[in-house]
């Protein structure tokens, strides 16, 4: 499509591709649901959907609009979801099979009956496993519909769902795991909340790398060094402060916004940090239910 939106290319999105944002947001929540249990973070999750949704909307005019919506963009984000996991699987083999589920296994018998349940322990199981059992157990899609979302055989997709029911009935209790954080990155994630919260920008960007990356959910992609990120923070016009919290037993920062005196989390920020210096950060003010999707959210009391 002429003109159209661009993940790596820096700047707003275009009007455009935020009017296709809007046409399907009933879907979003659904997919980053999916996207989310896919690749066992709800921030991992929302970056998917996010480069799964610049795909469709690049294809679009090849869209048969005859036929239903959702199963194709659902096809796209999964197909996004493998990728993800294949670069990962190449970028961090030394922490390949770390992950564990960040549930208890259930006591009744696997099926379309365990429900959310199972979003939380397909993370024990193979992607293509994992997808199968996501799109029938949780999103009670048909097997013909999941054959052809991870381009399988309905004969293929018996096998893997019952592979895959196989191992979340056989596993063993464990305990909700946390992701590791060094003691320096934290202490930056730390350094980088009260800074931000003392309005010190100064301070706040000597913690940033010079070609550090932004991106706010549906508005913006590129360099952080041309944005207006922290003049918008400026401009809220309610009481707000960050701070370090735990999202599914993952260090992150967390937006408290302040009402009737009680302090809620409303939404989520994501830093990366290499070699002392954050290189990217993922704001998610304008997807609230990246948050919402969280098996466990925990943040300190605000001082």
């Amino acid at each position: 499509m002429e003109g159209c939106a661009d993940l790596n290319a820096p700047g707003t999105f275009e009007a455009r591709y935020l009017a296709f944002l809007e046409t399907i947001s009933n879907l979003r929540p659904s997919l980053h649901r999916y996207c989310s249990r896919m690749t066992g973070s709800v921030s991992d999750g929302e970056d998917v959907v996010q480069e799964a949704l610049f795909q469709a909307y690049r294809k679009l005019e090849t869209f048969d609009d005859r036929r239903p919506l959702a199963p194709w963009l659902f096809r796209i984000a999964h197909n996004r979801c493998i990728d993800f996991l294949r670069r990962r699987e190449v970028l961090e083999k030394a922490e390949a099979g770390a992950a564990k589920p960040d549930s208890v296994a259930p006591v009744d018998p696997p099926g379309p009956a365990l429900g959310r349940a199972v979003e939380h322990l397909v993370l024990s199981l193979p992607p293509m496993e994992r997808a199968c059992v996501l799109l029938k157990d949780v999103f009670d899609y048909s097997l013909e519909e999941i054959a052809e979302l991870v381009d399988s055989t309905v004969g293929g997709v018996k096998a893997a769902l019952h592979r895959g029911r196989s191992r979340l009935a056989a596993l063993p209790e464990r305990e909700t795991s946390t992701r590791a954080m060094s003691d320096a990155d934290e202490w930056i994630l730390h350094l980088y909340v009260d800074r931000f919260n003392r309005r010190d920008w100064d301070g706040v960007r000597e913690l940033i790398a010079a070609d550090a990356r932004l991106r706010v959910a549906d508005r913006f992609a590129g360099p952080l060094a041309t944005s207006p990120y922290f003049s918008r923070y400026e401009e809220f016009p309610f009481p707000w402060r960050l701070t370090v919290g735990e999202v599914d037993g993952q260090p992150q920062v967390i937006l408290l916004q302040q009402e009737g005196g009680v302090w809620t989390p409303q939404w989520l920020v994501r830093l990366d940090i290499t070699d002392g210096r954050i290189t990217r950060i993922a704001d998610y003010h304008h997807t609230p239910w990246v948050l919402q999707s969280a098996t466990s959210v925990a943040v300190a009391e605000p001082s």
